[in-house]
C-alpha cells in the first residue's frame, strides 16, 4: 500500500510540482532538440526537402516533470504527405505517390543522419530510434521518422487537419496529432489560469511514485494528460490549487464510473478517444490510477 501524505506534506509537494523542470534541465532538453535538428540539416539526402524537426509530447507541452524528462522528436517529411486512400480520391488529390521517399527510405535516411552525427544509435525499436543519454549534457532522445498526415474536413481551418503518421517496423500505422495537442493544451491552460498543466504534473508525479512502489503498473505519462484534459475548465478554477487537484481527480473518477463517460473522453488533440483498441491503457488502469492518487494525496476514503 502506498504511503499517504499528510496535509502539510501534500501542500509542500503541490508547491514543488507547480512548475515544470528548472532552467538547467530545460537547457538539456533544448540542447537535445537542437542536436537532432543539426543532424538532419547536415544530412545531404535531406537537402531541399520540406522536413519538420520538432519535439513532441510532454516537453513542448510543458507537462513534463522533474527527473522524468526524456525527449521525443519527430522528423516529419511533409511532402509527400499521406492520407486515407478513399479520402484522397474523394477530395481530388493526386494519385498515390510513386517517388523515392518510401517508408523504408525515410527510416533508412533518418538512421544514417543520426548515426553520422551521434555515433551508434539503437535502431531495434519498433517505432523510434533511441539516442542514449549523455550525463550532464543531454537526456536520451527518441527520434521518430514520420510523414505528414492529412485528414480532410470541411469544418476544419483550410479544410483539413494536419498530423503525422509513423510506420512501425512491424508494419503497423500510427497516426498522431502533436500540433493539435500543443494548441489545445495551451488554450485549456490559459482558460484555467494555468492550472490545467499544473494538475497534469501533479498526477504524473503521483503516478511515478505509485508505480515505483508497486501499487499500480507503470503507465505512459501521456495518459495522465489525457485524463485531466477531460476535466471541464470551471472545475480547475474553484478554490485554491489543492482544491483544483482534489476536484479534478473527483471529476475524472465520476466520468470513468458513468455509463457512457469513458466512451466520450478525448485526448488533448481532440481527434482520438482516450479509450480504444489501439491504446496502451484501459478504463481499469485509469480507475486504479485515480483511486491510488486520491489515497496517496491524503484526500480520504
Amino acid at each position: 500500500m502506498a504511503r499517504q501524505l499528510t496535509y502539510a506534506q501534500r501542500l509542500a509537494l503541490i508547491s514543488k510540482w507547480k512548475n515544470p523542470p528548472g532552467p538547467s534541465e530545460q537547457a538539456r532538453l533544448e540542447r537535445a532538440e537542437r542536436m537532432v535538428k543539426d543532424a538532419v540539416r547536415r544530412h545531404e539526402p535531406f537537402r531541399g526537402l520540406d522536413i519538420t524537426v520538432a519535439a513532441k509530447g510532454s516537453y513542448p507541452n510543458k507537462t513534463n516533470v522533474r527527473g522524468d524528462s526524456d525527449v521525443d522528436i519527430m522528423v516529419k517529411l511533409n511532402d509527400p504527405c499521406h492520407t486515407d486512400g478513399l479520402a484522397s480520391w474523394w477530395w481530388g488529390q493526386p494519385a498515390r505517390y510513386t517517388g523515392p521517399w518510401t517508408k523504408a527510405k525515410l527510416r533508412e535516411e533518418v538512421h544514417a543522419a543520426l548515426t553520422s552525427y551521434f555515433g551508434w544509435v539503437d535502431a531495434e525499436h519498433n517505432i523510434a530510434f533511441y539516442v542514449p543519454e549523455v550525463l550532464g549534457s543531454r537526456p536520451s532522445i527518441d527520434v521518430v521518422p514520420c510523414f505528414k498526415w492529412v485528414k480532410y474536413d470541411l469544418a476544419a481551418p483550410e479544410g483539413e487537419h494536419a498530423g503525422s503518421v509513423v510506420y512501425g517496423r512491424n508494419g503497423k500505422q500510427i497516426i498522431n496529432w502533436p500540433e493539435l495537442q500543443l494548441t489545445n493544451g495551451r488554450t485549456k491552460n490559459t482558460n484555467t489560469s494555468y492550472r490545467y498543466k499544473f494538475v497534469v504534473r501533479v498526477l504524473k508525479n503521483v503516478e511515478n511514485d505509485l508505480a515505483a512502489e508497486g501499487v499500480i503498473k507503470a503507465l505512459p505519462s501521456y495518459f495522465s494528460e489525457c485524463l485531466i484534459y477531460n476535466v471541464p475548465d470551471h472545475i480547475f478554477l474553484a478554490g485554491d490549487l489543492d482544491d483544483a487537484v482534489r476536484s479534478s481527480l473527483k471529476e475524472v473518477y465520476r466520468q470513468l464510473s458513468s455509463f457512457m463517460g469513458p466512451q466520450v473522453m478525448w485526448e488533448p488533440n481532440g481527434m482520438k478517444r482516450v479509450f480504444g483498441e489501439d491504446q496502451k491503457w484501459n478504463v481499469k488502469d485509469a480507475r486504479e490510477l485515480i483511486e491510488g492518487a486520491w489515497h496517496y494525496l491524503g484526500y480520504g476514503d
